[in-house]
């Protein structure tokens, strides 16, 4: 949400909506869509005469509800928030099926407002169906955005003096499946490594246990750059829960995975999602 509010900040300004309150929405939870209607309707209270567009994941899942609010001006789906194209429809309802998106939106950025560490989204979407999770239907199917285009991002990043870079997506360890040779995001990872020399420290964001291959194991344990402090995408250990929840792998790779980064990584720091 970072890198994209970032993408929208740049696409909106570039279309010249100067007078414009742009509201990225969540819908991981019921609390979240609440607290965008919210801050929503506050939003117009304070600005009586700005136009109001209201993109992200709330709005992809449930649009009716956003384009009946009398506060809203302009919608956006999860497809079309990061086209630039889109920024100059004033086209009051624009979101489309995000299942028939199949290639990743890529803008380049230069720079993140406010922020000391840069933000690379690598990947987006997600081609799991959990039990309980909406993320599939709010992002569409998983998919990858070009090798070379993370390193060009990283190099553009780096020229404006960050250091610090954080690898995130929606399931950043499917990264490549989407990709003509298939490449695992620990080749992702090492090819960033190797051609952005500027990065001094690099930080991964959730990675789904199930999916860990060898490459980016082996890197995490061996890189001093990649930091030592990994959070892992794990709402249970118990088998029934995870099988319940349509989770890939059971509660023994996920031990088993665990003793291998504490074994090989003596100062790791792990944590797991709330």
């Amino acid at each position: 949400n970072t890198f994209e509010s970032e993408v929208i900040r740049q696409n909106a300004q570039a279309a010249g909506l100067d007078d414009a309150i742009v509201i990225n929405t969540c819908a991981v939870t019921a609390e979240a869509e609440r607290q965008a209607r919210q801050a929503i309707r506050r939003a117009r209270r304070k600005n009586p005469h700005a136009r109001i567009i209201v993109t992200g994941c709330s709005v992809q899942t449930d649009p009716d509800t956003y384009a009946a609010m009398p506060e809203v001006d302009q919608i956006m789906g999860n497809g079309e928030k990061l086209d630039p194209a889109a920024w100059r429809n004033t086209t009051a309802r624009q979101v489309d099926d995000i299942e028939h998106v199949v290639e990743a939106n890529s803008p380049l950025i230069e720079g993140l407002d406010g922020r000391a560490r840069a933000i690379l989204q690598v990947q987006n979407g997600c081609d799991h169906r959990c039990t309980f999770c909406i993320i599939p239907a709010a992002r569409g199917p998983s998919r990858s955005v070009l090798g070379q285009t993370v390193v060009a991002q990283a190099r553009k990043l780096a020229a404006n003096g960050y250091r610090e870079f954080v690898l995130t997506g929606v399931d950043i360890t499917a990264y490549g499946a989407d990709l003509a040779h298939r490449p695992g995001l620990g080749d992702l990872v090492a090819t960033l490594l190797d051609q952005v020399p500027e990065i001094e420290r690099l930080r991964l964001s959730s990675l789904d246990v199930s999916e860990v291959d060898p490459v980016l194991f082996n890197l995490i344990a061996s890189e001093p750059r990649i930091m030592p402090h990994l959070h892992l995408s794990l709402q249970a250990g118990d088998d029934m829960v995870l099988k319940r929840m349509k989770r890939k792998g059971g509660g023994k790779e996920i031990r088993k995975l665990l003793e291998e980064f504490r074994k090989k990584i003596p100062n790791v720091s792990i944590r797991t999602s709330d």
